[in-house]
């Protein structure tokens, strides 16, 4: 990534905009927000920005494409005025959260390559084969308030069955295998109508294969997050040495 030299002539708002590769309007916008430095008004009113400006713009910029422009808001506005440790910890703590972001979705990965392995080998069910929710609860390693919200969800069909004290849910295989891949992603991350939708493919397509096209996808892009990170660790850096 080139970088401005430090005896660059001052840049206008336009100026500036293009070589960072955004609008001017955001480049006024992250000034008020404080991503960036104020800049100098000339005689004229006229905003001035220096090669510090330019960098910081493209630090926000490659920091966005790592993290989302939220966070990456929230981190150069610390970073500008944290000490310097605080601010290097917060950004290691970016690169953690991608690497823990990538172990989830790859033990996803692995749950529903071991389901879709065992899809083929099922027996027919038979009535030992289904669980209740509390033996569910305890295969899965969540309460079972979790898994009747999963229900309420459409993302699991139990089937009821009559007891003495009323009614109580049973869980056939094919239940069991839906916890499962919910299961699974909701530790990649995946949120409910995302879960849902994989629900519904391996329904209506009877394998996973959709779900581990979307956590391959997913994987795919936290890569691509943690090389922008990576490219813009050296523009990061000189801003968090700059307040030693």
């Amino acid at each position: 990534m080139d970088r401005a030299g430090a005896g660059t002539a001052p840049l206008t708002t336009a100026a500036v905009a293009a070589a960072a590769g955004c609008s001017a309007q955001q480049v006024r916008d992250l000034e008020a927000l404080g991503v960036i430095p104020a800049a100098v008004r000339s005689g004229n009113g006229y905003r001035r920005f220096s090669a510090a400006h330019l960098n910081a713009l493209r630090a926000y910029r490659g920091l966005a494409d790592a993290v989302g422009p939220v966070d990456a808001r929230q981190a150069m506005r610390a970073i500008r005025h944290q000490p310097a440790d605080q601010g290097a910890a917060l950004i290691c703590g970016f690169h953690a959260r991608l690497n823990k972001e990538r172990d989830q979705a790859l033990a996803a990965r692995r749950a529903l390559v071991a389901i879709q392995a065992e899809a083929g080998t099922d027996a027919e069910p038979v009535e030992g084969d289904s669980m209740t929710i509390t033996e569910l609860s305890q295969a899965l390693g969540v309460r079972a308030s979790t898994l009747r919200f999963w229900e309420q969800a459409g993302l699991l069909t139990p089937v009821r069955i009559g007891t003495p004290a009323g009614t109580a849910r049973r869980y056939p295989l094919a239940a069991i295998r839906e916890a499962r891949i919910t299961a699974a992603l909701r530790a990649g991350g995946y949120r409910i109508p995302d879960v849902l939708a994989a629900i519904t493919a391996t329904r209506e397509l009877g394998e996973v294969s959709h779900s581990l096209a979307a956590l391959d996808a997913r994987l795919a892009a936290i890569a691509d997050r943690a090389l922008a990170l990576l490219r813009v660790g050296d523009l990061l850096a000189e801003i968090v040495e700059s307040r030693r």
